[in-house]
Formats: structure tokens, sequence, C-alpha cells
């Protein structure tokens, strides 16, 4: 039987597709037309295609076994080595700062473990030296070190009241006792191998003190939500100040606005340096300068019923030998060498206070302290005071600025 000619050339396309599919192993059976002009190769063809579909490849068993994850290969170094200026401050800053973490947790641990039971013991009619030395004492007993360089207190407890914002800590032979009505700040630093904890809160009886309290402790909150890494330190300020001074408090039928302390300031902290270069201020004041990771800070806000501004005033307490004191100065006096050289073995560069030397057997000692003063090898830093008969508050918290997050390594469940 003749086929037409259209029906010869559907024959010969179908045996050259069998003859290229030949190359893949199929055998070539040569195609035959059905009744309507349709070759068995044709109906194989379109079946073929159905199949492949329906068809499992050999990888999709490996993905139902690994579910979709497959494990790594041999993962090696680049073998580069970073060489700018940057990249190595980079990698040094990060070594730093993964040492010192975990010494900030345990100085932390430490700080909150006191002030709790410094919050349960402190009561109207103690004297401020009895509640300085309970707090010292309680740090150094878990510090388990009688070296004061390893471990123990990072600066004198700060016992400020009332109008004093600051730097107020009983020398031998105070006689201020603690009042019901007195608004007490405590504020004392635990350091571990030079890594201070600095952190403070402020102790009332009194209720009717409770909204400058809060005043104080919801702007310290905010300036620790407002701090981090490429944040401008003006920016953290006016944060502070715009919580800080939407607050007010009724005192004796009188309302007084709280007022941010505009020249006293958070800080930057290094190993064995409370203040590490920078201040974080509680007020906009232009400052552009950025925070940076790796860096630890202090978040720290006063608020006052008075002037907002403070002065020296007072009795010193606190001293602390200059950070840049060079190695090998040459002081006069021989009874202030042998202080100098008691410093640097007890403290350092960590601030101290007469009470401490006392402690340490030092005696007489108040003219060769001033000496090193005026030669500027150790600072005094004496109380801090705003107008008479107003009240000042303080909160701070110690913040670590990590790459990705801020820890509030001092946090507590009390503030």
């Amino acid at each position: 039987m003749k086929m037409s000619a259209e029906k010869s050339s559907d024959v010969i396309e179908a045996v050259a597709e069998k003859l290229e599919n030949a190359s893949f192993g199929e055998a070539v059976n040569e195609p035959t037309a059905n009744e309507g002009g349709e070759t068995e190769s044709s109906k194989s063809k379109k079946k073929k295609k159905k199949k492949k579909k329906k068809s499992t490849l050999p990888e999709h068993a490996i993905a139902r076994e690994y579910n979709g994850t497959y494990p790594q290969g041999l993962m090696m170094d680049y073998n580069l080595k970073r060489t700018t200026n940057e990249e190595k401050r980079h990698d040094v800053n990060f070594q730093e700062a993964q040492n010192s973490w975990n010494k900030y947790r345990h100085g932390a641990e430490i700080h909150r473990r006191t002030r709790k039971y410094a919050q349960e013991k402190i009561k109207p009619g103690m004297p401020m030296l009895e509640i300085a030395e309970m707090i010292e004492n309680k740090v150094r007993e878990q510090s388990e070190s009688t070296d004061t360089l390893k471990a123990g207190m990072g600066f004198p407890t700060g016992l400020s009241l009332n109008h004093c914002a600051a730097h107020y800590t009983p020398n031998a032979g105070d006689k201020v006792v603690l009042q019901y009505d007195d608004v007490l700040k405590v504020d004392f630093g635990v350091h571990v191998d030079g890594y201070i904890i600095d952190s403070a809160f402020t102790h009332t009886f009194n209720p009717k003190y409770d909204p400058l309290v809060e005043a104080v402790r919801e702007a310290t909150n905010t300036g620790i939500k407002t701090a981090g890494i490429d944040v401008r330190l003006t920016d953290i300020g006016e944060a502070v100040e715009e919580v800080m001074e939407s607050h007010e408090i009724e005192l004796d039928g009188k309302v007084y606005p709280i007022k941010c302390i505009r020249n006293l300031n958070g800080h930057t902290i290094l190993n064995r340096r409370i203040h590490g270069g920078k201040s974080i201020p509680i007020v906009k004041n232009g400052d552009v300068t950025k925070l940076e990771e790796y860096e630890t800070i202090a978040i720290e806000t006063f608020g006052s019923t008075g002037k907002g501004y403070v002065n020296h005033g007072g009795e010193c307490s606190h001293y602390m030998k200059a950070y840049d004191a060079p190695p090998n100065a040459t002081v006069r006096l021989d009874r202030a060498r042998k202080l100098l050289d008691t410093i640097d073995k007890n403290f350092g560069t960590l601030p101290f206070c007469r009470r401490y030397l006392d402690r340490i057997g030092e005696d007489k000692y108040l003219l060769a302290l001033n000496t090193l003063v005026r030669e500027g090898l150790v600072s005094d830093h004496p109380p801090l005071l705003d107008v008479k008969g107003c009240y000042t508050a303080q909160f701070e918290h110690t913040v670590l600025l990590q790459p990705t997050q801020k820890e509030v390594v001092s946090k507590g469940d009390d503030y």
C-alpha cells in the first residue's frame, strides 16, 4: 500500500529521530503509521515525555537524606593578615573585649549581690561610716582576694546626701548620721583585674521623693536605650534631658521642676581608668563625637530640684593617681615619695579615699598627699554640691557596646 508524500515525510522524520536517540542506548524500530496517519514513534515519544516527568533522579534521594541541608566541606583560612591600622586596631579591640567581658560580668555579679545586701541593711539612724564600711567589706568578701589590684573596690563608696550629688564618702571621724528625710545616692565600683563596674542608685525612705527618683531612673533608662555604636554623644544627652525635664515634684506645697545637673556626665571606662576619655552628657551639648564598638560606657544621670549645676565644696575624701603621671616622677619630699609608692602598690590608677590609706596602716599622710596633688601626680575630687536645701538623685549602669548588641552588664532586678 502506498503512503501519500505527507505520510512518507512523517515516517522519515520518525526514523531520523530514532537514529538520533540510538546514541543514548535506545533500540531503533521502524515506525509504522496507523489509520489516522500517526506513527507508532510519535505515540512513543509522547508517552516517554510523560514518563520523564514522573521519574526520580538519583540526587533526589540525597536531598531526602540531608533534608535539604548539606554538610560543609573543609573550611580553611585565607592566610591573609590584617595590614591597615584600622584593621589591626579592630583585632586588638576584639581580643581585649572578649577577654574583658567575662571579668565585667564577674564584677557585676558582686555589685548586684552587694547592693541587694545594702538595700536591706541601710536604715535611718546609721552613721555614714558604718554604711560605707558595710558595703566595702561585702565587696571585699565576695571578691575573694586580698590583693586590691587584682579584685575588690573599683572606687570608694559614694554616699552623697541631699544637695550633694557626688564624691562624698566619710573620712575617719565623720559624725554624719542618715536621717529618714535624706535622699541618699549610693555609688560604688567593683573591679576584677582592673575592669570596673560603675553603677549607682538612689535610696530614700520618705515616699514624697518618689517622683524625683522615678524621673532620674527613667532618664537613665532612656540614655541606655539611646546609646549605641555610631550614636552621637549630644543625641544621648538630648534624649536624657527631654525625659528628665518632663517631670516635676511637689515638696511641702511647692512644685519644683526636675532639672538635669548639666555639668555631670556619664563616661567611657578603660582598664584601671574609671574615666576613659569620652564624656557622655545628660543635656544636649552639640558634641558630635560618636561611640564605637567594643567601648565600655557608664550611662549616669543626675536630677535636681535646685539649679541643676554643681560646684566643689566640703572636705575632700576622693583621690586618684594621675593616668599620665611619669613613671619616674621626681618628688622632693621623702614622705610624699613613700606615699606615692604605697599608692602604686595598693591602688595603681584606681580611685581611693583617705579611709583606704588608714586601713593599710598609713598615718600622718595629709601633707604628703597634698604635695602629690600639687605636683600633679595625684588628683583630688572634692564633693560636688548643688544649692543647699535642694535634693539630687542619681542612677547609673555600665554598658558593653558589643558589635551587634549592647549589654547592660550591671542590670539587676532592683534597677
